[in-house]
């Protein structure tokens, strides 16, 4: 008998808020962090950054799929996409708050509607 157990959209979910906190690091912060080293060095640490978002990934999609269609699994990696890389993007990378991402919250909040309406 199971006494805790998570649906599958929720540990899709949260596997893949995991994997895009690697996946922002991967694709931004050498930005920051390696401004000053060759491009192909950043792109080899990226990658192995890169290698434990796709571990994390491959199963949160596989998870999430067999409960959601293809289009809002999608538009739910979006929607935590969207919600890590602003924290991100703020804290990490030190880039003002502003109101445009409000308004891409509000335009990924319209197009979770129109995935998940029945």
């Amino acid at each position: 008998m199971k006494i805790f157990s998570i649906p599958p959209v929720m540990q899709s979910a949260c596997l893949l808020a995991i994997s895009n906190v690697f996946m922002t690091f991967a694709w931004y912060a050498h930005l920051r962090n390696m401004a000053g080293r060759k491009w192909f060095i950043a792109a080899l640490l990226s990658w192995g950054i890169a290698l434990f978002e796709y571990l994390i990934m491959i199963p949160a999609n596989r998870i999430g799929y067999t409960q959601l269609s293809l289009s809002q699994l999608k538009i739910m990696q979006e929607v935590i996409t969207l919600s890590v890389f602003i924290p991100f993007a703020i804290f990490y990378m030190h880039q003002p708050l502003k109101l445009d991402y409000l308004w891409a919250g509000i335009c990924i909040l319209g197009a979770v509607y129109f995935m998940f309406r029945p």
